[in-house]
């Protein structure tokens, strides 16, 4: 059974700083990354990373949304745990922001979501 786990989020002042953190588990994953769904919104990629190259080494390759560009980073440890670390919060990054994990045989997985807001 394929699990995701989510941790981090919370409530922080605009300009500040905060990292949430997600680990995959029970299958084998070819990228993850973190959608968020700010309220009346619909769901967005943030930010993803490829986590195996395959025959053409493309693992690492990132992807951003433009309006987190600069300002957010997303990182891997190992090949199930991704990190999203995102500086110069904005009120408007306020959203809850969830894990994605898509295996390697094409199946995708969410984790329940966690909250961030940004207010001061």
């Amino acid at each position: 059974q394929v699990q995701v786990v989510e941790s981090g989020g919370g409530l922080v002042q605009p300009g500040e700083s905060l990292r949430i953190s997600c680990t995959a588990f029970g299958s084998i994953f070819f990228a993850m990354g973190w959608y968020r769904q700010a309220s009346g919104n619909q769901r967005e990629l943030t930010a993803r990373i490829i986590l195996r190259g395959g025959n053409i080494d493309y693992s690492d390759t990132v992807n951003y949304a433009d309006s987190v560009k600069g300002r957010f980073t997303i990182s891997k440890s190992g090949e199930s745990t991704v990190y999203l670390q995102m500086n110069s919060l904005r009120p408007e990054d306020t959203a809850v922001y969830y894990c994605h994990a898509l295996s390697t045989s094409g199946d995708e997985y969410w984790g329940q979501g966690t909250q961030v807001t940004v207010s001061s």
